[in-house]
């Protein structure tokens, strides 16, 4: 068998007197800070993931209001496209509208001087007549001076 002599009872002693330091007074922290070097690491993990979670997000949402925006862009440009198509037809319309006026008040006007120079007319006519009646009432007409006075007539109307 195993005798036990002294410094083996000395060295067990030791030894167990190195256990219990080393669990009460070194273990304890060492354990508590591999512990909170867990926790730490754990924490870490968690926040890495929670980023990366908001990072997924926040990317969702970008692409979200970036398709909004881009939706909202072509919206826009339609109704300017619209509005300008508007406003050309609108314009079209109106000089339509504009020179149809003008054509019919420069006919009026045509009708008017037509109207007007055929009154002249008509008043240098009957003053001419007139004219011509009294010169032949002046003289004693024969055939001769009948054609001599309507030629004259003729050639003032020209």
């Amino acid at each position: 068998m195993v005798a036990i002599t002294g410094t083996l009872f000395v060295q067990i002693l030791v030894f167990l007197a190195l256990v219990f330091f080393v669990k009460k007074v070194l273990w304890g922290p060492v354990t508590k800070t591999i512990d909170e070097r867990r926790q730490k690491i754990s924490e870490g993990l968690a926040a890495a993931e929670r980023g990366r979670l908001e990072l997924d997000e926040a990317v969702k949402e970008a692409e979200s209001r970036l398709a909004k925006a881009q939706e909202e862009a072509r919206e826009l440009l339609a109704n300017a496209q619209r509005q300008a198509n508007e406003t050309l037809d609108k314009a079209r319309n109106d000089a339509r509208a504009e020179g149809d006026r003008i054509v019919a008040a420069a006919r009026e006007e045509i009708d008017q001087a037509v109207a007007s120079a055929k009154e002249e007319l008509r008043r240098e006519v009957g003053e001419l007549a007139v004219t011509g009646a009294e010169r032949i009432l002046k003289r004693e007409i024969d055939a001769q001076a009948h054609n001599d006075i309507i030629d004259d007539l003729v050639a003032e109307i020209r």
